[in-house]
């Protein structure tokens, strides 16, 4: 049986969760490999540079729009085609495992999972979007 009252708590620890990731990858992009450099590694992929910069400014902006549980439920659906894009043009082809050479799929599949469950849950607690009146439902 679950506790009722707990559900908002899980649900923000994995929207915080989630923004961090998002903001630590968008952030690898913008000041490790650069915007160029972002770009260039997009075109290596055989996708157009200015890919990545819409990559670059989805992981940040859904990362920030999460962490301030700001209409969480459309930005966690709305990063899930991002992360599955991972996996078909990066880390489908390693394998499952995250472990081997390159990165398997293991983990964006699993992270593609954890923001469809975001999205069913919604934002949770301390949501700057519900305080705002704001939420996405």
């Amino acid at each position: 049986m679950s506790r009722s009252d707990l559900i908002p708590y899980g649900a923000l620890l994995l929207r915080l969760a989630l923004g961090a990731l998002f903001l630590a990858h968008g952030l690898l992009k913008l000041l490790v490999h650069k915007p160029a450099g972002t770009a260039a590694y997009f075109r290596s992929l055989g996708l157009p540079g200015f890919v990545g910069y819409l990559t670059m400014a989805a992981e940040l902006g859904g990362g920030s729009l999460l962490i301030l549980g700001i209409a969480t439920r459309l930005v966690a659906l709305a990063l899930v085609p991002l992360i599955l894009g991972t996996i078909y043009m990066v880390h489908g082809s390693k394998g499952w495992l995250f472990t081997n050479k390159d990165g398997g799929w293991e983990f964006p599949a699993f992270w593609a999972v954890a923001l469809v469950a975001q999205a069913l849950l919604g934002s949770g607690a301390y949501s700057l979007g519900h305080a705002l009146c704001i939420a996405w439902r």
